[in-house]
């Protein structure tokens, strides 16, 4: 056998100690993806307080991607998503994904004999949020293409996918000194006048920690959509805070209100506002003229003067339909590539959508690289991309 009895004994103690001594329990637990870890935490006091010490500090952002068409009945998302969070590192308190919509709510004809089950958006987005924890709040949103980075490394090449399944979930555990609010709101038939009321609540109003505020108009086709956007932009178009976004498709998941009964006809606006004093964040609009390697990559250095740190950061990307490989005469993948060149390890996510929102505007602290002259900037546009960054602070 092993060395007789004697050697069993000693090695049974040695055992004992070894998950007795927090340090050590700390060490081996760190090594374990969060759901794993949540298990351990379930053995005694000791293996939760070193659990729950460990999580804390697991502050760094993480995402799920799908790149390629999953097994019919699923949308990748999903597939990748199962898969994924039982590697991941953090406990995700916010979810922000974005899938593509002409898979996603299923209108994608299969060419094989058994013609596959058409997917239903409602059941996509309820499989997505059951495999997320009961508490997180879940942003969806469904867009006609998508800008999302592959998984493994914040420096690999993010992909402009402008036809095909493809989406993304971005996972924001707890970090020190950051919230992240989702919001939601919708035009009134009744009310023409937009209640103010409502922007407190959702901490853009007399919330000076505020620093960016990413929004996503739905059902921007209808009458007065653009009106109650400018409803909404107009109030919180600061040259303190950087807001970003565009027109999506529509919105499938917002857990935070558990308001799935959306009124089929209604439009308006969803998002994510971030407040912290260690955020800092900067936005360029590349416009019509933007139509080439040079002109793309001259944005890009603008976006680099912000002097953002890039540890810790994440790209967003907010394109038209009507941009991409289309607008660039055949060259594929042209603004994700000029964002890689000047910041090779922030990873890229956003989507092709029916309008942007956005403007050229740097803030570092209190220091503002463009001033606005007090005429409010134009943040409604088509035909041009927005380009995002958000340093969430320097954490470990």
């Amino acid at each position: 056998g092993w060395g007789g009895g004697g050697a069993m004994e000693s090695a049974a103690k040695g055992g004992y100690v070894l998950a007795n001594l927090a340090e050590v329990v700390e060490r081996v637990l760190g090594f374990l993806p969060t759901k794993a870890l949540l298990r351990a935490a379930c053995v005694c006091r000791l293996w939760r307080e070193c659990a729950r010490r460990t999580l804390r500090t697991r502050q760094r952002i993480a995402w799920v991607s799908a790149l390629e068409p999953g097994p019919a009945e699923n949308h990748a998302l999903v597939c990748a998503l199962a898969r994924e969070l039982e590697k991941v590192h953090v406990l995700p308190q916010t979810v922000l994904y974005i899938a593509d919509a002409e898979t996603f709510s299923g209108h994608e004809e299969c060419h094989e004999q058994k013609k596959a089950r058409k997917r239903n958006s409602k059941e996509t987005a309820l499989a997505l949020e059951k495999l997320l924890p009961k508490r997180c709040q879940v942003l969806g949103l469904v867009t006609p293409g998508i800008v999302v980075t592959p998984m493994g490394s914040s420096s690999n090449q993010p992909q402009e996918i402008e036809e095909g399944e493809a989406g993304f979930a971005l996972l924001f555990p707890k970090i020190d000194g950051v919230k992240i609010h989702t919001f939601h709101f919708s035009k009134d038939v009744k009310n023409r006048v937009f209640d103010e009321s409502k922007f407190a609540e959702a901490g853009l109003k007399n919330n000076p920690d505020l620093r960016v505020v990413l929004l996503f108009g739905y059902n921007s086709w209808k009458t007065g959509a653009t009106r109650f956007l400018h409803q909404i932009v107009n109030p919180l178009n600061e040259k303190s805070i950087i807001l970003a976004g565009g027109q999506v498709e529509s919105f499938t998941s917002l857990t935070s209100e558990n308001n799935h009964a959306q009124p089929g006809d209604a439009c308006g606006v969803v998002g994510l506002a971030f407040s912290g004093p260690q955020i800092q964040s900067a936005t360029v609009l590349l416009d019509q003229d933007v139509a080439d390697e040079r002109t793309a990559e001259a944005a890009m250095q603008r976006l680099k003067a912000a002097n953002i740190p890039e540890h810790n950061t994440i790209g967003f990307m907010f394109a038209c339909v009507g941009r991409g490989y289309r607008h660039y005469k055949t060259k594929k993948n042209m603004e994700a590539d000029a964002f890689r060149k000047f910041f090779p390890n922030v990873p890229l996510f956003g989507f092709f959508g029916h309008g942007e929102i956005g403007c050229d505007r740097i803030v570092t602290g209190n220091f503002v690289l463009r001033e606005c002259n007090d005429i409010k900037d134009d943040l409604l546009h088509g035909y041009t991309t927005v380009m995002t960054l958000i340093h969430l602070g320097s954490a470990k």
